[in-house]
């Protein structure tokens, strides 16, 4: 797909990974529209060559954004991603997540043009495949969640086949492993590595849930961007079942918790005592993903190694500790 005139519309853009989908297809050559309202997301990761629309994606500001904003691409990242508070809070989870989710693709409907638009959706390579799968993950396999929040991934992958199917909506869902890198924020709705490297920066202990013997497939955000690039700009298979346009992006290697701090502390140099609480309600014990099909038929690999990618994310959150305390 050429670059030239054509526009991209990034929901979540202001956050971790959806900053980094920008830049890159600012960097090739597209024009982006940041649909963020910065309850996680941040105004300052915002390039400053992107436009940005602080709406909620539930909004009718957001509709209305996604009926006349003519993007030949929509890459949907905005979310509610945490675990616990989708445990604790479901229907907050199925508003965010599914309600967000049909009102852009009701837009889409509403406007004409869902053929015209690549519509591609960040799921979870984890936690829609449920506790019962044994890994390595394969995109055909049941899903069976083991938490609203994977329950609200897969209803809206079910959604976006069935407007597939009817309403002829051209999507593409990419089932994330676990994502880490810059820009990852170590407070909140938060993944393991950020927060272990910020309590290492600042010599706290690190708290590991449960044995730590618990296995996730961690992989760089330099490659979910790219990963979502090809995604976004490449001829991709029929639309015909629910996994036909699905595709696991990760590394195919499984990682324990225990052997994720013991490498971070090779790459730091900086050992930490490391504490362990009960572990924590529908989280998954194993999971990592099967990346055939996306080598493929997207031609994509994973190209970070973990000793790499802790080594460029450790960098970035030291510069920033460093930074902030010449400020303070």
């Amino acid at each position: 797909m050429s670059a030239l005139g054509k526009r991209l519309l990034v929901t979540g853009g202001a956050g971790f990974i959806g900053s980094h989908v920008c830049e890159l297809f600012l960097d090739r050559g597209w024009s982006v529209d940041v649909l963020d309202d910065l309850s996680n997301g941040r105004r300052e990761q915002v390039s400053p060559g992107a436009t940005l629309h602080v709406f909620s994606v539930g909004s009718p500001d957001a509709a209305r954004l996604v009926r006349e904003g003519g993007h030949d691409v929509i890459v949907h990242l905005a979310a509610q991603m945490d675990v616990r508070r989708s445990v604790a809070d479901p229907a907050f989870d199925a508003t965010s997540n599914i309600l967000g989710t049909l009102n852009l693709l009701e837009a889409l409907r509403a406007a004409g043009r869902m053929a015209s638009r690549r519509f591609v959706f960040a799921s979870t390579g984890g936690a829609i495949y449920g506790d019962l799968a044994i890994p390595p993950n394969v995109e055909t396999f049941a899903k069976d969640p083991e938490s609203p929040y994977a329950i609200s991934k897969l209803s809206v992958e079910h959604y976006l086949a069935y407007y597939a199917r009817q309403h002829g909506l051209d999507p593409v869902s990419l089932r994330f492993g676990n994502v880490y890198g810059p820009r990852q924020d170590p407070h909140g709705e938060a993944g393991v590595i950020a927060i272990f490297c910020s309590r290492i920066i600042e010599g706290r202990p690190l708290t590991v849930y449960g044995p730590g013997t618990q296995t996730r497939d961690y992989v760089y955000v330099g490659d979910v961007t790219e990963a979502t690039w090809i995604a976004a700009t490449r001829p991709l298979p029929p639309v015909g079942r629910l996994d036909d346009r699905a595709f696991n992006v990760g590394t195919g290697v499984a990682t324990s918790v225990n052997e994720l701090t013991e490498a971070l502390m090779r790459v730091t140099g900086r050992p930490v005592l490391v504490e362990h609480a009960a572990p924590r309600l529908g989280e998954l014990e194993h999971s990592y993903l099967e990346t055939a099909k996306a080598q493929r038929v997207l031609e994509f690999r994973a190209a970070t190694d973990l000793r790499a990618g802790l080594e460029a994310t450790f960098r970035w959150f030291e510069s920033r500790s460093l930074s902030q305390a010449a400020h303070s």
